[in-house]
This record gives C-alpha cells, structure tokens and sequence, in this order.
C-alpha cells in the first residue's frame, strides 16, 4: 500500500510564488543559476544552489556552501518569503505544455516505503550525488525540493482533483519564462484529504519518475534520524518526505537521444554497410526525420537523414530491458560496431534531452564536433513501470520528462 500524507506545508505569498519558484537544481550548473537569479532575491536557487552567494571559484560540495543554504533557508522564512500552514494538508501541482495540462498530488511519501521496495525505481544512482542531496537535506532539516512520481491512475482520484480544481481558484497560476504553465491548490477540506489517503493506501506501489537522487538522499536522511532517536515512534515528521504523484495516464516520456564523436576508424561508407547487416536503412535526405515507431530509429549523418529499423531476430521483445530501443542501438551500433561499452564514462558519446528537438542533433554533427546523431522512439510509460516490477534499471540516460516539477512552491520540513 502506497502512503499519501497531508503535511503542513511551508509556501511563498501569492505575490513572489512566480519569482521564488525556480527550476530544480540539477538542470543548471554553477554558473547557469548564478545568471538565473541574478536580481532576484526570491529565486530559491539562493538555498538549492547556495554556491552562487559565495565566490565564483568555491567547490560547490564546500561545507561553507552548505551552511549558506541554511542561513538562505532561515532568511526567507525570517522575511515571510516562505511561510507555513497552519494544518497538514494536501496539494494539486499542475503544469501545462504545448496545450497539455497533467494533474499531480502533492503529499509525502514515506521514507519506509523506499526501504522496502514498495516505491519503485528504475534507475542506478551515484554515491557522490546521493551524498550532495543529503547533506542538503541533513542541513536545512527540509525536504526543499519536490521529488517526481508516477503511478497506475485511478479514476476516483482523477475525478475528485478534476473536481477540485474546477470548484476553486488556484492559490498560484503563473507561465514561467520556458513557457510551461504551473497551477497550485491547496486542499483544505478533510474529507477530501483523507478519501484520497484511503485511496492510495489501496495502490500496491508507486513508481520514481524523475529525481531518482533526491528521493534517495530524502529517504536515507530519514532512516538516519529514525536510528539516532531512541524514542522513534514512526509518526516524526522526518519519516516522511516531499513528492508530487501523477497518474501514469498524464505523463508522457520525450526521447533521449544519442549523438557520436567518431565512427571508431570507419569510413561513412563502411558504417553504412555494417548497418545494413541489423536495420533496413531507408535514406530520407535533408529533411528531418522522426522515428515511426518502435525499434525504428532516425540517424543523421553527412548531411542526411536515414530511417533505421532493426531487422527481427536482433532484438528480444520478451525481456523488459531488451524491447527497450536505448538497448537496441547500444547492442547493434554503440557497442558492436562504434565499440562504445560504457555509456556512463565514455568520453565518445553525449545525450541530447528530446526537448532541444532533433534539430539540435543535425546542428552538432553539422558543426564538426559529432559524427552521427540517433534519435529513438520515446520509451512508453507502461516500459518504465514493467522495468520496476521486475527489478531491472533502464540503461544510463533512457528517460527524459517535461515539463519538470518547479521547486519552491511548497516545501517540507522534517521537524
């Protein structure tokens, strides 16, 4: 059973929520966020990114960055920029992009659930990003950031926010510079509140979309503060942390591509011909080509465009991982014939999140700087959950969600 848990949220006024609220923390670098907030006292990246206070050349891994968040994080609520609920409740965050608007509840997730396997990922995480978060977590003593997740929608639910959100005015409606909407509601009314958490409690499990990092330094922090108290109970604030759900039915997964810096010694000719050994290759000239459909895959290349289709026989639609088409190409192309092994450390190969646009893929091989460009079919919602159950991981850079989830339009603390 899944735990939804109304908390007593810590949220900006009305009139700075566009301004405080900012991009999560790790789709900028240092420098990108230190642009971004400049001139905005309110922008939450002074807490999530707290290295752009402090001088250009500090490690953002510092111990003094890390105190700057805190000192931040005291400072906007100090000034009211962050101010708390007086009761738990629950929350609807929504976004709208390109005319599609998804739904998702805002409540806390528990830190037991994660340990035992009943919130599913299905991606590996590093040690050293891990730490980051938990120490962020550990400082400010707050869950700052929302984590992403997803899971089997249920029409009770999708009935009751449709209701809510056609019966009452957002607390926040804003479009952010990205041109993605964000809608915010609080629900304050118990009955509502507590049908939804009896709701979810019948969900078997909920599943990490994106934020696979912070959910587990939010729920290792929690573990931690369960072991240091000898008068744990389980009902501590800290064995909770802070997520937005979404019915698997609204989300929809953008493809990650993949671009190359070499063709390992083959002339474009003899990387053609060992293609055609796994994929009909179909030449498609100048203008773009998108990928149709499953295990087709568009390719570009000196100043062309292909569609590939891997022959049948090369790959294995019976294991969760083998449908998947980031391992197709990796089997049949990156590994066997490029002879890129390791997509996590190879220097060879990038990956271009789908929202840049398959444009993006022809501009850096037309620069110079890359050899070939293969975008992918998206990977489905129902993959994603299929690979959870069996415990597999996706291949590194599979998934790729947008519009992502603001931070700073509410926040959780663990005490």
């Amino acid at each position: 059973m899944a735990v939804l848990k109304p908390f007593k949220g810590l949220r900006p006024p009305k009139e700075i929520a566009s301004q405080l609220a900012s991009r999560p923390y790790d789709v900028l670098n240092s420098q990108e966020a230190r642009v971004e907030a400049d001139g905005n006292p309110y922008s939450l990246l002074h807490i999530i990114k707290p290295e752009i206070d402090l001088p250009v050349d500090i490690d953002e891994h510092d111990a003094e960055v890390y105190d700057k968040a805190v000192e931040n994080f005291k400072m906007f609520r100090d000034k009211g920029w962050l101010v708390q609920d007086a009761e738990d409740y629950l929350y609807i965050y929504a976004q709208t992009m390109d005319g599609k608007t998804q739904y998702g509840l805002v409540g806390c997730a528990a830190v037991e659930d994660y340990m035992n396997g009943n919130i599913k990922k299905h991606e590996l995480t590093r040690k050293d990003k891990e730490e980051d978060r938990m120490k962020h977590v550990r400082n400010t003593n707050a869950n700052m950031e929302p984590v992403f997740f997803t899971y089997p929608a249920i029409k009770e639910v999708d009935d009751i926010v449709a209701s809510f959100v056609k019966n009452n005015a957002p607390e926040y409606d804003f479009t952010a510079e990205d041109g993605f909407g964000h809608h915010f509601w609080v629900i304050r009314d118990k009955a509502i509140i507590s049908r939804l958490v009896e709701l979810f409690a019948q969900i078997p499990a909920t599943y990490v979309a994106d934020g696979h990092h912070r959910t587990a330094a939010a729920a290792l922090v929690g573990n931690e503060k369960k072991k240091a108290n000898p008068n744990h109970t389980g009902k501590e604030e800290y064995n909770f942390f802070l997520a937005v759900h979404f019915p698997s039915n609204q989300l929809t997964i953008i493809d990650y591509n993949r671009v190359v810096k070499d063709l390992n010694g083959l002339t474009e000719a003899q990387f053609l011909e060992k293609l055609g050994n796994v994929f009909d290759i179909e030449e498609k000239g100048t203008e773009i080509y998108k990928p149709a459909f499953l295990h087709n895959f568009s390719m570009y290349i000196g100043g062309k465009w292909y569609s590939l289709t891997a022959k049948k026989g090369t790959y294995n639609d019976n294991d969760p991982i083998g449908v998947l088409d980031v391992t197709v190409l990796s089997d049949l192309v990156l590994d066997k014939i490029l002879n890129i092994t390791d997509l996590r450390t190879s220097k060879r190969i990038d990956f271009v999140g789908g929202i840049r646009g398959l444009g993006e893929l022809k501009k850096r091989v037309d620069s110079g700087e890359m050899a070939a460009a293969f975008a992918l079919y998206a990977v489905s919602m129902q993959q994603l959950i299929d690979i959870a159950d069996t415990g597999n991981i996706m291949p590194p850079k599979t998934t790729w969600f947008e519009p992502k989830l603001r931070s700073g339009l509410v926040v959780h603390t663990l005490d």
